[in-house]
């Protein structure tokens, strides 16, 4: 499977450069907001619960900064 992957990888070297920059930017800033690099779960399904209320989070704050909280208020309600 690692092979297969570096194949890819070696086909198309810029992409890797360009997807670790798009996708770098959510999980950097969620850190900085986070304020630090570690999680405080342990075990693999509580980490993943832990980013996935993080990533809520994250996801909610962008949301009111483009439109508001009351829109977004409006359309949990609905």
């Amino acid at each position: 499977m690692i092979d297969a992957l570096q194949a890819r990888v070696n086909l198309a070297p810029r992409a890797m450069r360009t997807r670790r920059r798009l996708v770098e930017h959510p999980f950097g800033a969620i850190k900085a907001w986070r304020d630090h690099t570690h999680f405080l779960t342990r075990r693999l399904p509580n980490v993943k619960t832990e980013i996935s209320l993080h990533i809520l989070a994250y996801n909610m704050k962008r949301v009111m900064a483009v439109l508001g909280a009351k829109p977004l208020i409006q359309a949990l309600r609905t």
